[in-house]
């Protein structure tokens, strides 16, 4: 039994993608900035800290949506949104990523109006060469097991004032802010 001959046909070529050229000394330094946080990302896949789970988004190269399972301490079965934004100028001197947590968080380091972090209390100055995100998540996930918030410097001052002269209500905040995020965490965004 003969097999039908096949005419194989060569594919259509696609056209090459026509690629702007980067030519001032601004754009080339913004490409390298992008290039590294692209390699902190490959580097964080497998350094993150154990319970803390991070993916970037689809949309921005620069935005980063995470959650945290805290899995002891008295934030035990907490599970927390949050959301990283790196700043254009990221990998400069002083140029935080921005952590703000989508749903409502109870701690000293934690503005309560707004979610975000106080990352400059842990980073007081931002040095490219020894912070990175991998760096940064740590003290993200260290924020549920801390016992002691040193001074009066802190984003959410009556959390503080709680956890050192109230204890008994400041745990029950604590255990409120962990139910409400359970439910929320089963929901969709």
């Amino acid at each position: 039994m003969a097999t039908p001959s096949r005419t194989i046909r060569p594919s259509p070529r696609k056209p090459a993608r026509s690629r702007v050229p980067i030519t001032t000394e601004a754009e080339r330094e913004q490409a390298l900035r992008d290039y590294k946080v692209t390699i902190e990302y490959k580097h964080l896949k497998q350094h993150a800290p154990g319970g803390v789970y991070l993916i970037p988004s689809m949309d921005d190269l620069r935005t980063f949506f995470g959650v945290i399972f805290v899995r002891r301490g008295i934030y035990a079965n907490g599970i927390f949104k949050f959301q990283i934004k790196l700043p254009e100028k990221y990998n400069d001197f002083n140029a935080w990523p921005k952590i703000t947590f989508a749903s409502y968080v109870y701690n000293p380091h934690v503005d309560l109006s707004t979610g975000e972090l106080d990352v400059k209390s842990s980073y007081p100055r931002w040095d490219p060469q020894r912070h990175y995100l991998v760096t940064i998540l740590p003290f993200l996930k260290n924020i549920f097991y801390m016992k002691n918030f040193g001074d009066d410097n802190v984003e959410n001052p009556e959390a503080l004032k709680l956890s050192k002269n109230k204890k008994e209500e400041y745990e029950k905040k604590i255990n409120s802010c962990v139910k409400q995020n359970q439910v929320c965490a089963c929901t969709y965004d």
